[in-house]
């Protein structure tokens, strides 16, 4: 249970094992060959100027973004210890006619897109195959071959990206038949993270979802690779008849997330992870980001390195706050 365990650390050991950042070396484009997939797949990989044997991150935008985004997020990653991968999807604005097009706009464009029923297998499929080329994405990053780790990987996604990244970790969608589709887990991914990511199928889901966006019928009841879900307590989404509680099925629902951070006023945003002065952010909080930021990489340094104490560290400096911004829950 993550509350005993962080009873035995204190909040300040959290900075000791989260050290000074490092400098940190971002590429992009680096082109990876997709045959059949309309167009190359683009990505960004950002890395800390120092260190080998480094783990890896893949990152899945949420829907209308790319690999360009989430800078919060990714630096403070990098700049601690991690290679990020992030690629940028077919449903990406920087790839369509109208690149700065309102979200609106972005969505009205998916829904006319002939592509839109499969557009979550492409990402699936993108992010395998990432995992599959990691060799030659590091030889195409000056100073990055020979450092990665590639027995110590994660995937976190925020939105859409967590429902990509829920795929990868074993959840399944839900055919109109009742049937579960086939898995399309990975097992190089040892550790993963959803953050907003929406919940069950069936009669949770809007009408409107139900006729844009059948993959949402989901089941997460397959999902057990170790996971961190990341939810707003005031997240609402179009997508589900429910309210913010749709955000927390994946924990509630999956035999693989063990821990639970829900955030206090957090909307879809998380206060702001998507980027830096951006204009999506209806929640904007540094302190909140500051919390995702420190929580998701602590639960991923104390997953893929057993032992390391980042994540009770990380539970005792949020929970013994005067004022806290969410709290934590594990199985």
């Amino acid at each position: 249970m993550t509350t005993s365990q962080s009873k035995s650390v204190t909040p300040s050991e959290f900075d000791n094992l989260l050290g000074e950042p490092t400098p940190v070396l971002s590429v992009s484009p680096v082109v990876v060959s997709a045959p059949g997939r309309g167009e190359d797949l683009q990505l960004r990989v950002s890395a800390p100027s120092t260190g080998s044997q480094l783990p890896i991150i893949v990152f899945s935008h949420g829907f209308g973004s790319s690999m360009d985004g989430y800078a919060p997020l990714v630096n403070f990653w990098a700049s601690h210890g991690f290679i990020v991968i992030q690629p940028t999807f077919l449903d990406s604005r920087t790839l369509s006619p109208y690149p700065q097009a309102s979200h609106e706009e972005a969505v009205k464009a998916y829904l006319e897109d002939p592509r839109k029923l499969s557009m979550w297998r492409y990402r699936v499929e993108d992010v395998k195959r990432i995992l599959d080329r990691l060799d030659l994405i590091a030889d195409a990053v000056p100073g990055l071959k020979g450092r990665l780790d590639q027995k110590r990987i994660a995937a976190v996604g925020h939105s859409f990206g967590a429902q990509t990244t829920a795929m990868l970790l074993g959840a399944r969608v839900i055919d109109a038949d009742g049937s579960l589709t086939e898995d399309l887990s990975d097992s190089k991914i040892k550790v993963g993270v959803l953050l907003s990511a929406g919940g069950r199928g069936g009669d949770a889901l809007s009408p409107f979802a139900l006729e844009h966006f059948p993959h949402l019928n989901q089941s997460y009841a397959e999902l057990k690779t170790r996971t961190l879900v990341v939810a707003g307590d005031q997240d609402e989404s179009p997508l589900t008849v429910l309210g913010p509680e749709w955000f927390t099925d994946a924990y509630t629902l999956s035999p693989g997330a063990d821990c639970l951070v829900t955030l206090f006023g957090g909307k879809h945003m998380l206060g702001g992870i998507s980027g830096y002065l951006v204009t999506d952010t209806t929640d904007e909080n540094p302190e909140r980001v500051a919390a995702v930021q420190r929580l998701t990489w602590a639960y991923l340094r104390s997953t893929l390195y057993p032992g390391n104490r980042a994540w009770p560290a990380a539970c005792a400096l949020l929970m013994e706050s005067t004022d806290p911004v969410g709290r934590v829950d594990g199985k």
